[in-house]
């Protein structure tokens, strides 16, 4: 017991500050994509071609990015010959419209708070059942971190329960298989209204990188309406608990 009290003295607090205190991301993390439109040529495609699941689209005025397709792999940076494309060390992502996540330059519509009477049923205490619906386990692995000593979800009333009828919503990851889709739908039916739904990672918005597939239905909105995106493949932990909290207004 000693030994464990002296243990528990060294290691002190190890939960993190944040709300109150900003995370320092390392500098190689690849967060918010920045786009340069000024910077690009207007015959290039270069980054449009080596993107693996089509998230880069041209327009007018130059290149867009779908941050619910960007699986944030940095090919198109690496290959851009004016650098008019680079990834930040932003972690904030999250919104609450699927539309936001087309970024067109250095900013993004991030998540509103619930309306009100939401708030008042949610703001103290969320209930998640988290669902993985094909899923290959990376972005499950940064939502179960949420729950340790470090991130500890539990202190912003926060909870992931066993069952969905002891629960708010459900939060949803991987592409959506055909072999999920029954199993994603009988739970979404068997959350008691009013419900919310929390798209996870690029599969669970887009499809990810199985989109398009025979086996997967390109991501929840298959299956249900969606009231939060956190795009990533996989989304930072710290990227998951931004948007959480921004949706309670606890951000």
């Amino acid at each position: 017991m000693l030994d464990v009290l002296g243990a528990r003295f060294q290691q002190k607090k190890r939960t993190i500050a944040f709300p109150k205190q900003e995370p320092v991301m390392p500098d190689r993390f690849r967060g918010r994509p920045e786009i340069r439109r000024t910077l690009c040529p207007q015959d290039c495609r270069i980054c449009a071609d080596v993107c693996p699941t089509g998230a880069i689209r041209f327009d007018v005025d130059g290149p867009a990015i779908d941050l619910g397709r960007c699986l944030f792999c940095g090919q198109c940076a690496e290959v851009c010959p004016k650098q008019a494309i680079r990834h930040t060390t932003d972690y904030r992502l999250a919104v609450r419209n699927r539309g936001d996540l087309i970024l067109r330059g250095d900013e993004i519509s991030l998540a509103a708070a619930l309306k009100e009477e939401s708030l008042r049923l949610f703001g103290r205490s969320l209930k998640l059942r988290e669902v993985s619906a094909g899923g290959c386990n990376a972005c499950e692995a940064d939502v179960n971190v949420l729950s340790t000593v470090v991130f500890d979800l539990g202190r912003f009333g926060i909870q992931f329960v066993a069952s969905p009828r002891h629960a708010d919503g459900i939060l949803i990851t991987g592409p959506v298989s055909r072999n999920m889709m029954p199993a994603l739908k009988k739970t979404y039916e068997a959350v008691p209204d009013p419900r919310l739904v929390i798209a996870v990672g690029a599969c669970a918005i887009s499809g990810g990188t199985f989109i398009d597939l025979p086996e997967v239905h390109n991501g929840a909105e298959s299956a249900c309406p969606i009231d939060l995106y956190i795009p990533g493949c996989p989304p930072h932990p710290m990227t998951i608990l931004d948007g959480l909290l921004r949706l309670i207004r606890a951000r």
